[in-house]
């Protein structure tokens, strides 16, 4: 019997899951299943998306529908409703039921790379959905963070005022970059963050993983800084998705 699986998004081109599924599949011998990438104008063409494929199990969800989709679900797993984002649907008799595995597989990823201290610091750019997953795991790891964001009243600095506040950056020693800035096609983008006061000190770590060096990595290496992309979180979020889909 046929299986579908899929990414919705806004764009959804740049993303490596449906290769990574294909290849799982391949593997695993799962000859009637397939995921497919799904751009939407709008989080509500996703009901009519559901009514055309009605073999559809399983969703991935990216930028910018984590916080979107959430008004369409019948369910919410409550580590999902705690973080406020959902990046997986389980699609069971006609009913959607939302969860979160960004937060636990950024945690898993972090926990190897980022030595961890009583004085551990963060720096999180960015406050959508990959933020809030972000911001949970971080509160596990009881890691302190400030938030930046380009409007004021829903972080703790704007780049302007970050900038202003020369310490942020000796006191934070891990930088996390959130959002699509720098992401495929747009790969001249990046963060209006000081990069002058990264040091070799610093743990600098991009969501984005296509291209595998953005431009804010590149720049972050040029100041020594230990880098990391985003591949082993989307690895080990596929991963937690495809069992979640498969209980």
């Amino acid at each position: 019997m046929e299986k579908k699986f899929g990414l919705i998004g806004a764009t959804v081109s740049h993303s490596f899951s449906k290769s990574y599924f294909d290849e799982k599949f391949f593997r695993d011998g799962l000859r009637d299943y397939h995921y497919d990438l799904y751009p939407l104008d709008s989080v509500e063409q996703l009901t009519a998306l559901l009514l055309e494929n009605p073999e559809l199990c399983g969703l991935n969800v990216t930028i910018p529908y984590k916080e979107k989709v959430i008004k369409l679900l019948s369910d919410i797993d409550p580590a999902a409703k705690r973080i406020g984002a959902v990046n997986v649907i389980k699609i069971k008799d006609g009913l959607l039921k939302g969860f979160n595995t960004d937060s636990d597989a950024f945690l898993e990823s972090l926990e190897k790379w980022y030595p961890i201290t009583n004085e551990s610091n963060a720096l999180v750019l960015g406050t959508g959905g990959s933020s809030k997953a972000v911001r949970e795991a971080l509160k596990k790891l009881k890691i302190k963070f400030k938030l930046v964001s380009r409007t004021a009243d829903q972080a703790d600095y704007t780049y302007e005022t970050l900038e202003a506040d020369k310490e942020a950056f000796s006191n934070a020693n891990l930088i996390i970059n959130t959002t699509p800035l720098g992401m495929s096609p747009d790969t001249k983008a990046f963060p209006p963050i000081n990069y002058e006061l990264l040091t070799s000190d610093h743990y600098v770590y991009d969501l984005i993983y296509n291209p595998a060096r953005t431009m804010f990595i590149q720049k972050a290496e040029m100041r020594n800084a230990h880098i990391k992309n985003g591949l082993e979180m989307l690895h080990i979020q596929a991963e937690k998705a495809w069992s979640i889909w498969n209980n």
